[in-house]
């Protein structure tokens, strides 16, 4: 008869005490190889997992046992053929087909008969369960170091495991650089390309192991630093965020500063020329990102222009510089397209105001059945307690019957709760509306700030190509454009609150931004007004 043999071994724990593959091989080769009605046609090494289907070498052998290839299989026990019930199903489908004939094991013996495969699927059971609980102890470690507020994976660079106390120590070599660090990305005044640099002048190299480590940290790897809370002394694990029971390189009030810096969101510290459309538009022949700067001519009259950074490797970028005045009319003219007659937004005022007026009447009327209802539940509650004390109805009745009231009786408070605190679904209407017919005022008259955000709010992936500008609107905008009459306006309001209710990623992220340069422009209205 024709054999597979069949040598496996993960780098997991499942596997941690078995043999290796070529220890497998030998021993299986040394044992079966001269036994009589033995032929083996192939020798098959798989370093995978068996606690999940999928495995490409086993996959292959059983394809090419139903094709005839072999009769049987020879492995160093069953747990190397399946640890899943898909795999080890598999394997008992073909012995039941007659594809399969034999199995032949090192450390067990097989027949194959109905008591034989009554054993191995045993046996596969075992190493499923063994697999799943093994999993489950190891989480639950976890989750138990977690909580006392160790890490259970390695300990990031500027921190050291220490293996005698299983606590994660700061590293004396790397921690005061790593904190250096957080001190230069703290200033605002550093990208995280020169962070990158100056960490290559500190010399400061990842820890070396085996076979990687010891280099200098890339742009990508400062960013993961500069993003990972543990260096907060916070541990998140599964979604959640847990005190950290080692020393801090910085302060949580320190380590949210830099999240906002990363983000945008923070105030530039100190910087000598701002200009308001940079990091927000691509070159159109290279694909790389537009700068800025400022340069003085010979008559000593300073100008500002936009061009490509021209970084990307071996290319040489032909595309010509745009005077920053020219950039700047070339949005206006873009967000100017995007506000409406001054009609539509006194339609739109209307509809909401008598949608409001319904609205009203409607939460008022629900509001006084939802009333009525919550004094019934209560009405049936002392009744229910006044059966129980005479006796009328057992223990059993009395406590399902109390449940079911008391649950109805939460959902009807929740139900009050939520038409006292209900929200206005007319807002994002009425922000759009206000920001599409005041953004061009605001462009024009705003500071750097001010236009920066605009133009997030407005568009998507712009494009400078020949000194030309393309960008795409984002969706709100889309939808209230080419607006012809008072019913056309209404649709298209009800589409923008039908996508924000269903919380459309891009709807919500735009009202959102359109919210912040509204409530920016109002602040600063108001400290106009006060000064």
């Amino acid at each position: 008869m024709k054999y597979f043999v069949y040598c496996r071994k993960s780098s997991e724990a499942e596997d941690r005490q078995v043999l290796s593959i070529d220890s497998q091989r030998d021993e299986l080769l040394g044992k079966f190889q001269r036994h009589e009605g033995v032929e083996i046609i192939d020798v098959l090494l798989e370093a995978f997992s068996a606690k999940a289907p999928g495995r490409p070498v086993f996959d292959d052998m059983l394809r090419r046992i139903e094709r005839g290839e072999a009769e049987g299989i020879i492995t160093w026990h069953p747990d190397r053929l399946a640890r899943n019930s898909i795999d080890g199903g598999r394997i008992i489908y073909l012995l039941d087909r007659q594809a399969l004939k034999d199995l032949k094991f090192a450390t067990f013996t097989f027949e194959n008969n109905s008591q034989g495969k009554f054993m191995l699927s045993i046996i596969f059971g075992y190493s499923k369960y063994y697999v799943d609980n093994l999993s489950e102890n190891v989480k639950r470690g976890n989750r138990a170091k977690v909580q006392r507020g160790g890490r259970p994976s390695m300990a990031p660079i500027g921190y050291l495991n220490d293996r005698s106390t299983k606590t994660t120590i700061p590293d004396p070599d790397r921690f005061p650089l790593i904190r250096r660090l957080f001190e230069l990305a703290l200033t605002g005044n550093y990208s995280l390309r020169a962070l990158s640099r100056e960490t290559q002048k500190w010399g400061l190299r990842t820890v070396q192991k085996k076979r990687i480590g010891g280099r200098y940290l890339t742009v990508s790897a400062v960013h993961h630093i500069l993003r990972n809370p543990f260096y907060a002394a916070l541990v998140v694990w599964e979604g959640q965020t847990h005190p950290g029971a080692h020393a801090p390189l910085v302060t949580v009030e320190e380590f949210q500063r830099v999240q906002d810096i990363l983000s945008g969101r923070a105030k530039p510290v100190i910087q000598k020329r701002s200009f308001p459309f940079t990091g927000l538009i691509r070159c159109g022949e290279c694909g790389f990102m537009v700068t800025a700067e400022e340069r003085t001519n010979r008559y000593g009259s300073a100008y500002s222009y936009y061009h490509c950074t021209k970084r990307r490797p071996n290319y040489r970028c032909r595309q010509p510089f745009v005077p920053a005045d020219h950039l700047q009319t070339m949005i206006e003219n873009e967000v100017g397209r995007l506000a409406l007659p001054e009609k539509y937004e006194r339609w739109a005022d209307a509809e909401r105001q008598s949608a409001a007026a319904r609205r009203d009447q409607e939460r008022s009327l629900q509001t006084k059945a939802t009333e009525g209802e919550l004094e019934e539940v209560e009405r049936m509650l002392s009744t229910l307690l006044m059966l129980r004390t005479r006796e009328t109805i057992d223990d059993t009745e009395f406590i399902t019957e109390r449940q079911r009231l008391q649950v109805r009786k939460l959902i009807l408070k929740e139900r009050l709760h939520q038409a006292d605190n209900g929200k206005d679904r007319f807002e994002p209407d009425r922000l759009l509306i206000s920001f599409s017919n005041r953004a061009i005022f605001w462009l024009q008259e705003g500071d750097d700030e001010i236009k920066q955000r605009i133009v997030r709010a407005v568009g998507l992936n712009l494009v400078l190509t020949d000194k030309k500008l393309s960008f795409q609107a984002r969706k709100p905008f889309l939808i209230l454009s080419n607006i012809v009459c008072r019913s056309s306006l209404c649709a298209r309001l009800y589409e923008v609150r039908t996508l924000y209710d269903a919380r459309d990623p891009e709807m919500i992220e735009t009202i959102e931004l359109v919210k912040e340069v509204i409530e920016m422009m109002e602040r600063k209205s108001q400290e106009k007004e006060a000064a």
